[in-house]
């Protein structure tokens, strides 16, 4: 068997007492913490790189006129003056987005709650009817935006064939200006089965107690949901709510797959604004301008929520001062 040399086996040895002499100067807790750190650096570097790193680059990348292939200078601000006082379309994006955003926001929290409220009974076959109404959150959008096409058909179509059998003449639906962003709206509502069970989670986590006491002071069944059940619910109403504003204002694949945008630009929203203007018209700089511009205001609405969220939302492990 051959042998270590006498001066590569002091080398190993006396790096193997460094490190124990190291190691052994850091508390248990700090030691913990190094490992916890090594095992989520993969995460940490991801973040870094393709998230962090990304924004970062979109950012500085929103200060120039550039189609990152040929042609690039640099403009400033003069890419977020454009958006915001001279681009007219943009403008209607935002107002389309705005009104998807104010209207399915709302709509799909009480629907959620309403159905919540109704798998909460203890009536039978409730685990099939939560599976039944949780099924849609995962079916592919895409997917869903083909079916929703078929149905809002004006001709064609299976909401307007069941309103013609009742005497009933449908809108033109997604083929209308009028009618194509309420189309989106209904069909937002089709996918409220991810907050549904989050609210059902809220509901069966109030204290029954609660309740017991209520009916011996003679609440009756609207005064019992008034004052417990809301107070009880508005953190999970707190969190549906900025988690809908989050997303309804990201709204893409409804617009892209259904309409395109159309008709005349009735459900142009932001994100399908920025995919133009990124991968059609190769304005990389205006669309980075575009999605930061989108960013802040999405920032201002969840800012202004959570700040109201001190007057409303109960904690009941809050102690008030």
């Amino acid at each position: 068997m051959a042998s270590v040399p006498k001066h590569r086996t002091d080398e190993i040895t006396g790096k193997r007492g460094l490190w124990e002499r190291w190691a052994s100067r850091l508390t248990p807790r700090a030691r913990e913490e190094i490992a916890g750190y090594l095992f989520i650096s993969p995460w940490i570097v991801g973040f870094l790189v393709f998230t962090a790193g990304a924004m970062v680059a979109s950012l500085v990348l929103s200060l120039f006129k550039t189609n990152m292939l040929q042609s690039s200078s640099f403009v400033g601000l003069r890419n977020y003056a454009s958006i915001l006082l001279h681009d007219k379309l943009a403008t209607r994006a935002f107002l389309n987005t705005a009104y998807y955003s104010f209207a399915t926001v709302p709509l799909g929290t009480a629907l959620a709650l309403v159905i919540a409220l109704l798998l909460n009974q203890g009536v039978k076959g409730q685990g099939l009817f939560r599976t039944i109404y949780y099924l849609p959150s995962v079916v592919s959008g895409v997917a869903v935006a083909i079916v929703w096409s078929w149905m809002f058909h004006p001709d064609l179509g299976l909401i307007n064939g069941v309103l013609a059998k009742v005497g009933i003449e449908g809108p033109r639906w997604i083929a209308s200006e009028e009618w194509a962003m309420p189309a989106f709206i209904i069909m937002s509502m089709w996918g409220t089965g991810g907050s549904m069970l989050i609210f059902l989670a809220g509901l069966q986590s109030i204290p029954t107690a609660l309740y017991e006491a209520a009916k011996i002071d003679g609440a009756n069944a609207w005064q019992r949901f008034w004052n417990v059940t809301i107070p009880m619910l508005t953190p999970t109403i707190f969190f549906s709510i900025i988690m809908g504003v989050i997303g309804s204002w990201q709204v893409f694949t409804q617009a892209y797959v259904m309409t395109s945008g159309g008709p005349n630009n009735a459900t142009l929203t932001v994100v399908l604004l920025l995919y133009r203007k990124a991968f059609q018209a190769y304005r990389f700089g205006y669309s980075s301008a575009l999605a930061w511009v989108l960013f802040c205001v999405i920032l201002v609405f969840s800012s202004l929520i959570i700040k109201s969220s001190a007057v409303w939302v109960y904690y009941e492990s809050e102690v008030k001062r």
